[in-house]
């Protein structure tokens, strides 16, 4: 996996979202190898829609969706990581915010979910850190002709979701969020899923906002609103 990077291209100023990424303590969850569609719908009972593609390898997930075509997520157990890739600028980036798909569909412990997922959303610093996470099991169920673990996950006072949990695949198949919608995994595939799916290409280069942001307000073209 490539480590340096910058990136050449107009277009960085609608990703200015996807900065940094901080690590976390707990040992990820490691589900199967295999494939699947990604549906959307809007409020429980609305029209469903395909929203992109899902591929886990392991402990390993790559989501490839409709609303960010020039580019995939890859999200990476082991070394708690997630990235936003763009293959025509060769270039990566950290996935932060972007979309909640990269701290929600990952491999999670059946027993208490809530472990991988408040790791994942502080990496994405979607989550206050000082809120732990906590999982109510509330029963068990069928998703796609699959048995489920449902859980209610808890991130804070008033803010909560729903998690259908395959314990076979160690992976959730339904995320229900508190608006209502639900993205569900279906057309599910088991097989082998090719390594370099999972992998940055060699040569990519990484892009930090952060850093391009100090360059700008250093230079001659940075200008200082006036006080009120």
């Amino acid at each position: 996996m490539a480590k340096d990077f910058t990136i050449s291209s107009p277009s960085w100023l609608s990703l200015l979202g996807l900065i940094g990424a901080v690590g976390c303590g707990c040992a990820p969850a490691q589900a199967q190898q295999f494939s699947a569609d990604l549906v959307r719908i809007e409020l429980q009972g609305g029209m469903a829609a395909s929203i992109g593609k899902l591929r886990v390898f392991d402990d390993k997930v790559r989501i490839e969706m409709r609303d960010f075509p020039d580019g995939f997520f890859l999200i990476d157990g082991v070394s708690r990581a997630a990235y936003f890739v763009r293959p025509g600028e060769r270039v990566f980036m950290d996935a932060r915010q972007s979309s909640p798909l990269t701290h929600l569909f990952v491999p999670v412990d059946v027993g208490d979910p809530c472990l991988q997922w408040q790791a994942m959303a502080k990496l994405a610093g979607a989550t206050d850190r000082n809120d732990p996470w906590r999982c109510e099991r509330v029963g068990e169920e069928s998703v796609g002709g699959r048995g489920v673990v449902v859980y209610r996950a808890i991130s804070s006072p008033g803010r909560e979701l729903l998690g259908w949990i395959d314990p076979n695949l160690k992976f959730p198949l339904r995320i229900r969020m508190q608006d209502g919608t639900s993205i569900t995994v279906e057309n599910i595939q088991e097989e082998s899923q090719p390594a370099r799916l999972f992998e940055i290409p060699s040569g990519f280069r990484k892009f930090d906002p952060e850093a391009l942001i100090k360059r700008i307000k250093q230079s001659d073209v940075w200008v200082d609103e006036p006080p009120p």
